[in-house]
């Protein structure tokens, strides 16, 4: 594992499992809002009568709306775990 080190209010804490957890979270959250963006791209190159396009708007704005909160949930479980890291590093 390459070990670097992150700043935080000028210490030097050691990357950690919970860094490269969220980074891959995180990764997989941005590949889903693309794919989001491309699904709807392929619905608008559809000629679709207008209560199949109100439905495919609908399918886009649930698919956002969940991924938003998912995006929350990652903030707040990492933020979490990441204060408590901090706090065992710190030895509080």
């Amino acid at each position: 594992m390459n070990q670097t080190n992150i700043e935080f209010n000028k210490l030097q804490i050691p990357e950690n499992e919970i860094d490269i957890e969220w980074a891959n979270d995180w990764k997989n959250i941005t590949q889903i809002f693309e794919l989001t963006d491309k699904l709807e791209k392929l619905f608008n190159d559809l000629d679709v009568g207008y209560l199949r396009k109100l439905t495919q708007d609908s399918i886009i704005l649930n698919l956002r709306k969940y991924i938003w909160s998912l995006k929350g949930f990652i903030i707040e479980k990492y933020g979490e775990q990441k204060l408590d890291y901090f706090e065992e590093f710190l030895n509080l």
